[in-house]
Formats: structure tokens, C-alpha cells, sequence
């Protein structure tokens, strides 16, 4: 429960980030970007720990994708797509929040 937790955690602070943010504004902050980026990789080290059968449950979520962004935020850093960064949370990051939040409470 505790990586759901940090998921949705991430996911909430990414969305208080870039809130009042339109796409340029994001671009031009490096600040943004870095907690952005910062709360993806928690996210996505998060998401390596939830058990199969929680993810099974889950299959409208493209897990392996989430698994294949840590690896470019951790280990291709400088070859972060910013319009990727942009589409995933304007695209994919509530549907995660809402697949996960409901566990919360209840494994």
C-alpha cells in the first residue's frame, strides 16, 4: 500500500506543479521541470514495486510504459522529451490517480 501511496502522492504534486502552468511556461522553467521530473521518477521506482496481481487487476494501465519512463529519467536524464513529459501528465496521470487512490484504504 505504501508505493500506492507514493504514487498517488506524485501524481498530486506533479498536478499542484503545473496547475496554473500553460506548455511554454513549462518549457522555460527548468524548477518545474526538475520537480516534474523528480515526482515521475518516484513514481515510476513506485510502480516496479506494486505486486503482479495488483497491476493484473489494473490492466487499462500501460504499466510497462511507466517502467521504461524511470529508465529514461534515471539513466538518459539528458534525453528527456519535454512534450513526452507534457503529454503524460496532461494525458495519463489522472487515469494512474484513479486507478490506484481507491487502494488506499483497502489493499
Amino acid at each position: 500500500m505504501l508505493y500506492r501511496y507514493h504514487i498517488v502522492e506524485s501524481i498530486d504534486k506533479i498536478m499542484s506543479y503545473v496547475g496554473n502552468v500553460n506548455y511554454q511556461e513549462f518549457i522555460e522553467t527548468p524548477l518545474i521541470q526538475d520537480a516534474v521530473l523528480r515526482n515521475l521518477q518516484v513514481l515510476s521506482e513506485s510502480n516496479q514495486r506494486l505486486t503482479d496481481e495488483f497491476k493484473k487487476s489494473h490492466q487499462e494501465i500501460e504499466w510497462y510504459k511507466i517502467a521504461g519512463l524511470r529508465n529514461i529519467v534515471v539513466h538518459d536524464y539528458l534525453g528527456v522529451d519535454l512534450d513526452m513529459v507534457w503529454n503524460i501528465i496532461h494525458s495519463h496521470l489522472l487515469e494512474l490517480r484513479k486507478a490506484v487512490s481507491p487502494y488506499l484504504e483497502n489493499p
